[in-house]
């Protein structure tokens, strides 16, 4: 049986990477009042969205490169503009130190993320990824709705 790469663990890498930078220009993008405030039809604040991501992200590969299953937890008080941004950018190279650390041979073997979700590592950083594209995607409808034309969907550079 031969295998076909995809992606090299590399290009997912530089691919979960642009969709953080898409992300962060989103956030950028919120005037500071309506990312703590603004919602439509009972969804989450954009800043909670992000704050559920931080709390995915890095949290989650650390608990796999650790090989410990920690609770989920969003409760994190960043109460600015500023802090989800710095956040953000604090955890973006800590992302791509805990991903270099996964041996590639390790992508298939199975990782309760959370202690809830038990999956392929590799199904668990798709999950990362996938879930921030929708939760970026209400954020741009939010902004629409706000008379604010969000990035570009495919600039991810």
């Amino acid at each position: 049986m031969s295998t076909t790469v995809i992606l090299t663990k590399a290009e997912f890498l530089t691919h979960w990477l642009g969709h953080r930078a898409l992300t962060r220009r989103t956030i950028e993008k919120f005037p500071e009042p309506d990312l703590f405030s603004y919602n439509i039809g009972g969804m989450r604040t954009f800043a909670d969205l992000i704050k559920e991501l931080l709390s995915i992200a890095e949290p989650g590969l650390r608990g796999i490169v650790q090989q410990k299953e920690e609770p989920y937890n969003h409760d994190i008080p960043l109460n600015t503009k500023a802090d989800l941004l710095a956040r953000w950018d604090e955890d973006t190279p800590k992302i791509i130190e805990l991903f270099g650390q996964i041996p590639e041979e390790d992508f298939h073997k199975d990782y309760n993320l959370f202690g809830e979700y038990k999956f392929p590592i590799y199904s668990n950083l798709l999950y990362f990824v996938d879930n921030e594209i929708h939760h970026r995607a209400q954020g741009f409808v939010y902004l629409r709705a706000l008379g604010i034309e969000p990035p570009f969907f495919w600039d991810r550079g």
